[in-house]
């Protein structure tokens, strides 16, 4: 055979597998590779190896697995005119590889600007209590919002969540000083409702306690055991009430006794004076 045309063989052959195997694509589990051909969408492949027309062919590869994109802080004023920084998260994914290619031409960043601005109107329609104490319902709002802006282009929005709210130093101590004031209130209450509960304990006791006189005197003995166990210098000498009444009745009469001998009459009751009869005039 002839030289000349063994090498223009070989160089034919070498043309042709490097042709072919620059058609030959590779995408990953978690991608999808969508496919134009002399500009036309084709459709998306993958996983693995393919091949595609080469020169003619451009594939735009598209991933497929969660995207965990940050929205920056909003400046925004509530309902009830306040002013704070809101930042939020939201997850999505793509569902559609050519819908994500053609439709949008980024989708990464139409989805974080429509995210912005869903957050701010939505929360800008909360009160800053609702904001607060209503957070998972607010998620859910805005997730359905960009989950319907997105479905046209092949995106789903499987969660949103404020991440963080950054309020005004003054906002904060007048939302601390509500707090202590609500705590206060409750402490004041309870200790109100325990003073009615001892009140009403003390009120039954008293009414047992006066219909058998024996209570009251076991009541002052288990008194005196209970001070008798505190380690003090108190020295108390416990008197019967039997023993302890006819001895203050006798000083009472020697009181009395004594001022009458002294010359102190006892002040008389007061007694109002009789009314006068009436005249009659005769005629």
């Amino acid at each position: 055979m002839d030289p000349i045309v063994l090498i223009v063989t070989v160089a034919i052959v070498l043309v042709l597998v490097i042709f072919a195997l620059s058609g030959l694509r590779v995408v990953q589990q978690y991608e999808r590779g969508v496919i134009f051909i002399l500009g036309r969408l084709t459709g998306a492949q993958g996983p693995g190896v393919f091949w595609v027309p080469p020169i003619i062919t451009r594939m735009i590869k598209v991933d497929l697995r969660i995207v965990t994109l940050t929205v920056p802080p909003q400046e925004v004023i509530t309902r009830d005119n306040v002013t704070m920084k809101v930042a939020a998260v939201i997850y999505y994914y793509v569902v559609d590889p050519s819908a994500a290619v053609v439709n949008v031409m980024n989708y990464n960043q139409a989805t974080s600007q429509i995210g912005q601005t869903t957050l701010r109107n939505v929360v800008g329609q909360s009160a800053l209590d609702e904001l607060l104490a209503q957070r998972t319902k607010i998620n859910h709002e805005l997730q359905i919002i960009i989950d319907e802006h997105t479905e046209r282009w092949g995106i789903k929005v499987t969660a949103v969540e404020i991440k963080e709210i950054e309020l005004p130093v003054s906002m904060q101590r007048a939302m601390a000083k509500q707090a202590e004031a609500e705590r206060e209130k409750r402490a004041k209450i309870i200790h109100a409702e325990g003073e009615l509960q001892a009140s009403s304990a003390l009120a039954q006791a008293a009414n047992m306690i006066s219909s058998q006189p024996s209570a009251l005197q076991l009541r002052y003995l288990q008194t005196l055991t209970e001070i008798a166990v505190e380690k003090n210098s108190t020295i108390i000498f416990p008197l019967p009430l039997d023993l302890v009444e006819p001895i203050l009745s006798t000083l009472r009469h020697q009181t009395a006794a004594a001022e009458n001998g002294n010359g102190r009459q006892p002040v008389p009751p007061y007694v109002p004076p009789a009314p006068e009869p009436e005249r009659v005039v005769q005629a």
